[in-house]
């Protein structure tokens, strides 16, 4: 039997989940500062979902999803990206008939079968956010400031912001072209996948991670030399916004990111290390079109996606690691019978006004459950024998100072609460 975890998989361990508690409170607060409610949706869709929304020409439905058959003989993919789904609920519940626009974040699992790396696993979480009923510039800035507002929190420095557009469909076609006859002809130089894609869709070669094909792409023609007026209109004044609000920005036009479904804006959010190598922290952008490749609605949308699990990386090489959860408030020792039934009931007591508090489970000794209470950082200890059972009082130990205080058995709820 093989007791290990699945490889690209990690165990979020009890001395590590305070970690993840940090990041998700913040997310959550920041999303609620902006107006976002939480959707959630489940952790595997049919698999036509993906390959009509994600591409079927992409490296994330080629070679990376995990795809089976159900005992009902139906295709179902866990899910390897959020977005897909949450549009799919959006149109599924009706959502559209709601006030628009309909702002949305969630946490989930996403799975990919890829090679393992720092931050990426095959199965990691992410938090995104979903904007439906939007067309205009304003909510392409405020999702990309609120992603830096997020990452800022983290206390993360050392950031830079790139945009792009790629365009909509009337002028990516002209781009298409252009790209299909600068790759034909190196064709022969190209990997098995991209000779596939010259045909199919030439752009998804720009996102190609072999490294030959990375370098002729390089020289390649970009998408700003192509885009219509609307899109250019766009552009020009998602740049004024972020301007107007100080938001330092970069045009690169090499950005078309790994999902088919984006039009327009594209942005990453990138993190310079110590040792002067990148690092991209968050990734997102306009997805207008993808609900009228689903049905026949058609809503203008956009949004974003982080990686959880990149996160705590970039801030552990930031050197700005979560702060520690404090130990219980208060431990409660005894000795024989009658204390431990005492300890049970004060126990309780102090748990139901809302203040931590623990108490022996392992027949241990007094001096053995004093040191257990010392390694779970206990803020205060109380020991209850024979005497505190038939006392009107407690013996407070407050194990940090070594101060020892007297309180009434009536007070102690209070005596917690005030300290």
């Amino acid at each position: 039997m093989n007791i290990q975890a699945p490889k690209g998989t990690k165990d979020v361990l009890p001395g590590e989940a305070y970690k993840w508690h940090y990041i998700e409170d913040i997310l959550r607060k920041c999303a609620a500062d902006y107006g976002y409610e939480e959707i959630r949706t489940p952790v595997f869709e049919h698999t036509e979902l993906f390959l009509r929304g994600v591409g079927e020409t992409t490296d994330v439905v080629q070679k990376e999803m995990y795809t089976f058959l159900d005992k009902g003989e139906r295709s179902i993919t866990l899910k390897p990206e959020g977005t897909a789904g949450a549009v799919r609920a959006f149109i599924e519940h009706g959502l559209y008939n709601s006030p628009l626009p309909l702002k949305t974040y969630y946490f989930t699992p996403v799975f990919r079968y890829e090679r393992p790396q720092a931050g990426r696993l095959r199965e990691h979480h992410q938090f995104g956010v979903e904007v439906f009923g939007a067309p205009e510039a304003t909510l392409d800035a405020e999702i990309i400031a609120m992603a830096l507002d997020i990452v800022g929190r983290f206390g993360i420095k050392d950031l830079s912001l790139n945009i792009n557009s790629i365009g909509c469909p009337v002028c990516r076609a002209k781009y298409n072209q252009a790209l299909r006859e600068y790759f034909s002809a190196r064709s022969g130089e190209l990997c098995a996948t991209c000779r596939e894609r010259l045909e199919k869709n030439p752009l998804r070669i720009l996102d190609c991670k072999v490294p030959s094909c990375g370098e002729i792409a390089a020289d390649a023609p970009v998408i700003l030399d192509y885009i219509c007026p609307d899109c250019a209109a766009h552009l020009e004044k998602l740049k004024s916004l972020l301007t107007a609000a100080g938001i330092e920005f970069n045009i690169d036009p090499h950005i078309v990111r790994g999902l088919d479904y984006y039009v327009k804006t594209v942005f990453e959010i990138i993190y310079t290390q110590p040792d002067g190598s990148k690092i991209t922290v968050c990734g997102g952008g306009r997805y207008d079109d993808l609900s009228k490749q689903m049905s026949d609605v058609s809503v203008a949308s956009a949004g974003f996606g982080m990686g959880l699990e990149r996160i705590l990386m970039v801030m552990e090489n930031a050197g700005v690691l979560p702060p520690q959860e404090q130990g219980c408030r208060l431990y409660v020792a005894t000795i024989g019978d009658a204390a431990a039934a005492e300890g049970f009931r004060l126990v309780q007591q102090i748990r139901k006004s809302g203040i931590s508090a623990e108490l022996n489970h392992c027949a241990r000794s007094v001096k053995a459950q004093l040191k257990y209470a010392n390694k779970i950082n206990a803020q205060n200890v109380i020991v209850i024998g024979d005497n505190e059972v038939i006392s009107d009082s407690y013996t407070v130990k407050d194990m940090l100072k070594g101060q020892e205080t007297a309180v009434r058995k009536e007070d102690i709820v209070q005596f917690f609460q005030k300290i």
